[in-house]
């Protein structure tokens, strides 16, 4: 994983890296691995991740099919109208 530092810009550089460790979920598998899990205790986690899955599938479908609705959107802000630029 790489990450640029622009202008010596350390703070904005580590922003990145952590925002890129997120998306790659490294922070959970190092927390998953802070201490022992218990075979018992995994095969519970991996289920309980397959149905939020398959929840997730099933309301996605549920929506693009019209049975439920959709989450509401948040209207965008019009953008401020610009000014016309004299021609010199």
């Amino acid at each position: 994983m790489r990450v640029l530092v622009r202008d010596n810009n350390v703070e904005q550089a580590i922003r990145a890296l952590k925002k890129k460790m997120q998306r790659e979920g490294i922070f959970r598998e190092m927390k998953a691995r802070r201490a022992y899990e218990k075979p018992s205790e995994k095969r519970a986690r991996e289920k309980g991740e397959a149905v939020r899955r398959m929840r997730k599938a099933a309301r996605k479908l549920a929506v693009r099919e019209g049975l439920i609705a959709g989450p509401v959107k948040k209207p965008r802000p019009a953008a401020a109208p610009r000014k016309p630029q004299s021609a010199a």
